[in-house]
């Protein structure tokens, strides 16, 4: 059971992390600025154009109805909208750049001038052409071609959602840290990613733990879901990288059963008590509703 003292006892011990300055990402959106930083919480929504993917109530059929789909969830709270063409899921079809090029750069130009539209993806082909489209994040989920997909951002001045991974993509399956406390390995494993990222002239890094990723070692649901509960609940211990943190909040069918579009409420206020500063969401308006009762409700 995790209890007050529990956290409590977690942010004494951890207090100069706490205390260490995040650097905020600024978009300039069709709707305003959107800001990824300490003031509040920014939801990004997630749309998936793969019919692979697990989440079957995020799946858009079209890029038409990517578009749908995306409105729906801008007028509902995503500050962003992150869209990709293949899932993640370890079964799932493979799908060539140029598929998926022809799938996201249709429904990006659409989005692109209602909201702020991220892409993921691994591909260096699809993320030009999806910046060209008009899309002004990155959500990179691969190592192999790291360098010219972070060229590629400074050039159209992205930000880039910088995801764990050790692999030349997603896709190949790894294993997360054995350690207990995972989060020595996850800052050792961003500093030089980002010192990198400046290097090359990209200013606006927000780094992603990957908790919504695959793992070999986590398969049992269990193990996954309390792994995943230990880093959301730590976000605030990256903070000395200076740059804000994305978490995909879980699902955990085997806990929440047929409950389990709830599963990203309740995980989203152990992220947001962690100190997560982007949370990527298949449940927009619920989450909405949830971080809205935590910022409305003063406990002190």
């Amino acid at each position: 059971m995790i209890t007050l003292a529990d956290l409590a006892a977690l942010h004494r011990e951890h207090a100069d992390a706490l205390a260490a300055v995040v650097e905020p990402v600024v978009l300039d959106g069709p709707r305003g600025a959107v800001v990824i930083g300490d003031e509040a919480v920014t939801l990004m929504g997630c749309i998936n154009l793969s019919r692979d993917s697990t989440y079957r109530e995020s799946v858009a059929t079209s890029p038409a109805d990517a578009v749908r789909m995306g409105r729906i969830q801008a007028a509902q709270g995503a500050a962003l909208l992150d869209l990709g063409a293949e899932s993640t899921n370890a079964r799932a079809a493979r799908v060539t750049a140029d598929d998926q090029v022809a799938t996201l750069v249709p429904a990006i130009k659409e989005l692109a001038v209602e909201a702020v539209v991220s892409v993921e993806t691994y591909e260096p082909e699809v993320v030009r052409a999806c910046l060209d489209a008009g899309a002004r994040v990155l959500n990179m989920t691969g190592r192999q071609h790291e360098e010219e997909m972070l060229a590629l951002a400074a050039e159209y001045d992205a930000a880039v959602v910088m995801c764990f991974g050790v692999t030349s993509n997603v896709r190949e399956i790894a294993d997360v840290p054995p350690d207990a406390d995972p989060v020595p390995v996850l800052l050792d494993h961003f500093a030089p990613r980002i010192a990198r990222a400046r290097s090359l002239g990209v200013d606006k890094v927000v780094i992603d733990p990957g908790m919504g990723f695959y793992y070999g070692n986590l398969v049992d649901p269990m193990t996954r879901a309390r792994h995943q509960m230990r880093v959301l609940a730590q976000g605030f211990r990256l903070r000395p990288l200076g740059v804000p943190v994305c978490n995909a909040v879980p699902h955990s069918f085997d806990l929440f059963g047929d409950e389990f579009r709830k599963a990203e409420g309740f995980y989203a206020v152990f992220a947001t008590l962690g100190g997560t500063h982007l949370v990527r969401t298949h449940e927009v308006p619920h989450l909405r509703t949830v971080l809205r009762g935590l910022d409305e409700l003063d406990v002190r």
